[in-house]
């Protein structure tokens, strides 16, 4: 797939966690360490392009200008499997706003079902909207266009998760060609059920323990 803007990990580190998390021997603990392991290294990449100013300080030596965020980011997971990315997010960057998009999949139509949407101001911020699953697209679009629709910048967006979809990446491309793409893997196809192959399982039951 030739895209500019989609952006997989071959980090050794990452690729070692992502097989171990996609064995369904792993356990929930093992699986929420490894989640939380692979997240803190996407973080380092996605915030690369983060916005700093000076500011003056006096170190217990001498005075100095450093820098610090001109703008904290937003995280935005899609509930209830990207808390387990969220969570790390939140931990390295503190000063970040949270919103929460509350979207599931009916199992019938496959199309998202929303039943929260709590935003901070989104105005001239970068986004981070997290899901660990990339699989049609229909959830990662839905939420896409109600961050629109509050006022966000989607030049400033970025879509982080673990693993995509071919089929989920071309939905999200119909509409937001440009927008940076940041995965653990991208894997081969979506089977009859609609779950990416070879995939991992159901993330958000694999990381709650509600198998």
């Amino acid at each position: 797939m030739n895209d500019n803007n989609l952006h997989i990990s071959n980090h050794p580190l990452i690729q070692d966690r992502l097989t171990r998390l996609r064995d369904k021997n792993c356990n929930k603990v093992e699986y929420k360490a490894c989640l939380e392991f692979i997240t803190a290294m996407l973080v380092t990449e996605i915030t690369r392009d983060l916005e700093l100013v000076n500011k003056n300080i006096e170190t217990p030596v001498a005075s100095m200008t450093g820098k610090v965020l001109k703008n904290p980011p937003v995280i935005v997971p899609i509930l209830r499997a990207a808390l387990g990315m969220s969570g790390t997010i939140e931990a390295m960057i503190p000063e970040a706003a949270t919103g929460h998009i509350g979207v599931y999949r009916d199992e019938k139509t496959k199309n998202p079902v929303e039943y929260l949407v709590k935003l901070p101001p989104l105005e001239g911020r970068f986004i981070y909207l997290v899901d660990p699953m990339l699989a049609t697209g229909g959830s990662a679009l839905y939420a896409m266009s109600l961050l629109e629709k509050a006022g966000a910048d989607m030049s400033k967006m970025k879509f982080v998760g673990l693993i995509a979809s071919p089929e989920g990446i071309e939905k999200i491309r119909e509409k937001w060609p440009d927008m940076p793409i940041h995965m653990a893997a991208l894997d081969d196809h979506l089977n009859e059920k609609a779950y990416i192959v070879p995939g991992l399982g159901d993330a958000g039951d694999r990381l709650f323990g509600t198998l």
